[in-house]
């Protein structure tokens, strides 16, 4: 247990508790109208896996099998399960960054004040943005998953695929459209997600130690985090007009706060590799979509109009400072990228991206696709 004086330097248990007592309530349903959403989404999720992997052709070799059964489990989760779920891969990511805290504040004055009293208003920060995000989650493949009871016998990974039902259905009706469409064309992302890191090997690991490597460069001490965390909501506090931009505070998230050069550089690599997955998703979704799901045009059409149509300040605030904008971004470059790419070398020229970390494209190639196909296909001018 990483702790300063006895104490934990994040309280995690606080952490879910803050998170579960803000979180709005979830749609009001019958409980035989709950029991037959989450029927239907475990259903859809494992037609979804089938209609994933004929699409984008990515097969699981790992024992010279094809793969024709994923090996991480689907979990149909309510916001607070989602909070969870979470708070345990945090705890399992964050872990090494928190023990050099503790190396680096343990014996110095102070310490068992700041363990005492830090620990808690962390966990009671990281419970308020818990409680912002669970409700806006509509599914995740939760890649940093501890390994837990839950995994079948001879489970390759921690990795697990959460579908937040409450979520899903309140989209559903907000947009007025088919929900039995609308509950595969989720399931059809969020696998792909699943596809993508049961189908290499190397992804989960490539992108941990990426992580880790990000994390080793933050500044340890405790409390220039701490301040920097507060440089960033007073930043907010003091606001820029409502859709300024620019490359003062009011426009910058909370990561670009706890950056040194070299985490500029593994942040670079680590959006070029959000953006590859999250667009992979999206093309696939929109992919398979056609043949499986009779609405996908309306649902496609009235999901982006959503997120088009933002939110409040507060809410717009909370996204920068969370980085969502910057995800966002990710979906539509990422998108933009795989299309691109399949055109021009059809699937199995663009799943040469999953060969090894050396053929995942750069941030300036998810801009530019033509020079990723020109450096891993060697098609030069």
């Amino acid at each position: 247990m990483t702790s300063i004086g006895g104490a934990e330097m994040v309280d995690w248990n606080l952490a879910v508790a803050t998170a579960t007592r803000l979180v709005r309530p979830g749609p009001e349903v019958s409980r035989d109208e709950a029991r037959a959403v989450v029927t239907e989404l475990r259903r859809h999720a494992k037609s979804s896996e089938e209609h994933v992997r004929g699409f984008t052709r990515m097969a699981d070799e790992a024992d010279g099998e094809a793969a024709g059964e994923n090996d991480t489990p689907v979990l149909v989760v309510d916001r607070p399960g989602w909070v969870r779920a979470n708070v345990a891969g945090f705890r399992h990511i964050l872990a090494p960054l928190l023990d050099k805290m503790q190396e680096r504040r343990g014996s110095s004055p102070g310490a068992a004040v700041f363990g005492a009293v830090g620990g808690k208003v962390t966990g009671v920060e990281l419970g308020m943005l818990l409680s912002f995000m669970a409700s806006r989650v509509l599914g995740q493949y939760e890649t940093f998953a501890p390994a837990t009871r839950e995994l079948p016998a001879g489970a390759k990974s921690g990795g697990r695929l959460l579908l937040v039902a409450p979520n899903i259905v309140h989209v559903e009706r907000e947009l007025d459209v088919d929900p039995h469409d609308f509950r595969l064309w989720v399931c059809l992302h969020e696998e792909t997600h699943r596809t993508q890191f049961s189908a290499v090997p190397w992804l989960r690991d490539h992108l941990e130690g990426e992580i880790q490597s990000f994390l080793t460069e933050t500044e340890v001490d405790p409390m220039t985090f701490l301040e920097r965390i507060r440089e960033a909501a007073q930043s907010l506090a003091g606001g820029r007009p409502e859709g300024e931009e620019g490359e003062g505070d009011g426009g910058r998230s909370l990561v670009e706060y706890v950056q040194t050069p070299a985490q500029r550089e593994i942040l670079g690599r680590l959006t070029a590799v959000m953006s590859l997955l999250e667009g992979h998703a999206d093309f696939v979704m929109d992919g398979v979509g056609p043949a499986v799901v009779p609405s996908v045009g309306e649902i496609r059409e009235k999901f982006q109009q959503r997120r088009a149509r933002g939110a409040s300040r507060l809410d717009q605030a909370l996204r920068r400072l969370l980085g969502l904008d910057a995800k966002l971004r990710q979906y539509r470059d990422g998108e933009r990228f795989v299309r691109a790419v399949v055109e021009e070398t059809g699937m199995e020229g663009f799943n040469r991206v999953w060969t090894s970390p050396n053929t995942l494209p750069t941030k300036a190639e998810i801009a530019k696709p033509a020079d990723w196909i020109a450096r891993v296909h060697n098609k030069g001018e």
